[in-house]
């Protein structure tokens, strides 16, 4: 029997491209339109799937067999597979460390000793210092971030401020910082040194978060009278009414911190995180479990069955005042089922648009028209937001124009260091502003913001792609391959 052979493969052309985008496009926007904030619990996902599936029709008619398109679905789905282990213990982290009083003790020292007038400022550097020394802006949002909010609430201020100013901070130490994955990957793909590429990245970083850090100082100000002292009383009240607050709590946060200083890798470095949480509640908040089990199966097993709720289904209590309550309760693996749905329809999508060549096709258009180092830097920080959006990832707003520019760059002589940074100004740092992207997801799950809404307040991801442009068009610190010189 002959094997079948295969049909060639056509070329997509740009029309071709401009299906599942606009598919994509216009079911987006009738989520938003029809369901709101509510539009990533399903709708986004749904709206993912179709645009895939226009994708995938592409693909077949273009000559790839189903099969090769639902390995390349599979292939981005397994890609995703790290982040979805962290993002799962990320939900129990946070479960136990609400449990344990680890998270109402931040909440309650934060109000103590941080004035709401400059509240907005210290989020972004407490933010930027915790992501540069651990690597990682998931893990800081999970953590300082999801406190900070609650320190926020106590003091009367802007929760979408203080979740821009969270991000900015995260992001910012996270670029920095060697022992971020992306921070790595962006190097490895443009061919360039890692700490070349950290001390490249200053110049556009550090101006960018300077600027951000005054706008947030400025808008401190403003905020100053927003927090009463008798509602901050009334809420360091309830936290001491129901928690043991102690610094003893904030161990699980201390031994989590060194764990990824020492580079641990995140899933067994939050996983430990998670556990001792669990074992703090039961040493420190004894009182607060007795409330909380069902002695019907005896004590012991009341004990056990909570502490195993929280890991899977988060932590809940009754405070009295609803505000608190909700404040107070969450985390959970069953809470991150809708975001790790998002991700799994996100990279399917993005997977597809890159086996049919698809995304290949704008990148093309693009350098047809990039004729100067400045346009070609602009376009390049461009490609990796357009990824961003289109892929829905940003580990692959990273490779893909990374991969499609290199040579490009290499021909009109400029150092891979160029390359690397703008993959990082443009792919990592545009990354959390999209509700359907990986990380976009991943911040409403823990911040339980939108990011349509907190996107206007991360101020350093929106200054330093256009800090990136501005200097590329000047030609501010542009590095270019010195020519060999002949003995």
């Amino acid at each position: 029997m002959k094997p079948i052979e295969e049909k060639p493969l056509k070329s997509a052309t740009l029309f071709d491209a401009l299906i599942p985008i606009a598919v994509l496009i216009c079911l987006l926007g009738a989520a938003v339109y029809l369901f709101g904030d509510d539009s990533s619990s399903g709708p986004n996902q749904i709206a993912l799937l179709f645009a895939t599936f226009a994708a995938a029709l592409i693909g077949l008619k273009n000559g790839y067999t189903w099969k090769k398109l639902e390995d390349a679905m599979i292939e981005g789905i397994t890609l995703s597979l790290g982040a979805i282990l962290i993002l799962l213990m990320v939900g129990a982290l946070i479960g136990t460390w609400l449990l344990s009083g680890t998270v109402p003790t931040l909440i309650y020292y934060g109000l103590q000793i941080i004035n709401p007038s400059w509240f907005y400022a210290a989020s972004c550097l407490i933010c930027g210092i915790v992501a540069m020394s651990i690597g990682s802006s998931w893990t800081t949002a999970a953590t300082i971030g999801v406190a900070l909010l609650g320190v926020a609430s106590g003091l009367g201020l802007e929760p979408t401020v203080t979740a821009g100013a969270v991000i900015s901070g995260a992001y910012f130490g996270d670029k920095l910082s060697p022992l971020s994955e992306t921070t790595n990957l962006a190097p490895a793909v443009a061919g360039a040194d890692l700490f070349e590429h950290i001390h490249h990245m200053l110049w556009t970083t550090v101006p960018s978060f300077v600027i951000a850090l005054v706008i947030f100082v400025f808008m401190g100000f403003n905020a100053t009278a927003a927090g009463e002292a008798g509602q901050i009383d009334e809420i360091t009240s309830i936290l001491q009414q129901n928690f043991n607050i102690g610094l003893e709590m904030l161990v699980p946060l201390i031994v989590l911190l060194v764990l990824a200083i020492r580079k641990m890798p995140a899933f067994p470095a939050i996983s430990i995180g998670a556990v001792i949480g669990a074992l703090w509640a039961l040493l420190f908040q004894s009182d607060l479990i007795a409330n909380q089990i069902d002695v019907t199966q005896g004590e012991f097993v009341g004990y056990f069955k909570l502490i195993w709720t929280t890991f899977f289904d988060g932590f809940t209590i009754s405070t009295g005042d609803a505000k608190m309550d909700s404040l107070l309760s969450g985390g959970g693996m069953s809470g991150m089922l809708t975001t790790t749905w998002l991700i799994m329809t996100a990279l399917m999508f993005g997977a597809i648009m890159e086996k049919t060549g698809l995304l290949d096709i704008f990148v093309k258009s693009i350098l047809k028209i990039a004729k100067s180092t400045g346009s070609l830097i602009a376009s390049t920080i461009a490609t990796c937001f357009g990824t961003n959006i289109i892929a829905a990832d940003q580990y692959i707003a990273i490779v893909v124009p990374g991969r499609m520019f290199k040579e490009e760059y290499k021909k009109r002589g400029l150092k891979p260091v160029n390359l690397s940074r703008t993959l990082e100004d443009g792919g990592t740092i545009t990354s959390p502003l999209i509700p359907w992207n990986t990380c976009g997801a991943y911040m409403q799950s823990v911040l339980l913001i939108n990011p349509f809404d907190y996107a206007l307040y991360a101020f350093f991801n929106l200054i330093n792609p256009f800090l990136a442009v501005i200097y590329a068009y000047l030609g501010i610190k542009i590095l270019r391959i010195k020519p060999k010189q002949t003995a």
